[in-house]
């Protein structure tokens, strides 16, 4: 199985979170890539890969600015995700209780919206913790593998 290893940040943590998750599965003999949301097109997006988005939150509960470009793009050109599989981690603070998680909430109801389907629950990392945020997305990545073998 194919692994799409997807970030959306703004402060660069998702990213290390992405490559410390990547980096876990490699050790898996898994096929995995790496990549900012901000250089993936939704043309790219293939029904035989497994994604996983890690997705910081800015502002009020926003995307991160990396990911904006790809949220437009399904938001405007809305294609059919149905068979698609993927997995979402947000990172966030819970210190703002009012958005914390938003920017993974956000594009997790997007791509369901156009029949994507996640698997596990969403990962959250709070940022009010002293637990490195790589560690955090490898642990809740492993319950997700588990899943996923489950489903095939």
């Amino acid at each position: 199985m194919k692994i799409q290893v997807l970030f959306g940040t703004e402060s660069g943590n998702a990213e290390v979170a992405a490559e410390d998750l990547a980096e876990s599965v490699r050790n898996d003999s898994q096929d995995v890539e790496v990549q900012d949301l901000s250089s993936f097109s939704i043309a790219e997006l293939q029904h035989d890969s497994m994604y996983v988005f890690l997705c910081s939150t800015y502002g009020e509960g926003d995307l991160p600015n990396t990911a904006l470009p790809f949220y437009a793009d399904l938001s405007v050109v809305r294609p059919d995700l149905s068979g698609m599989r993927y997995a979402m981690f947000g990172l966030g603070d819970t210190f703002y209780t009012e958005t914390y998680g938003h920017g993974a909430t956000k594009l997790d109801d997007k791509l369901t919206e156009l029949g994507a389907q996640r698997v596990g629950e969403i990962g959250r990392y709070d940022a009010s913790t002293w637990e490195p945020v790589g560690e955090c997305a490898v642990a809740w990545f492993a319950g997700v593998l588990e899943d996923v073998s489950a489903v095939r």
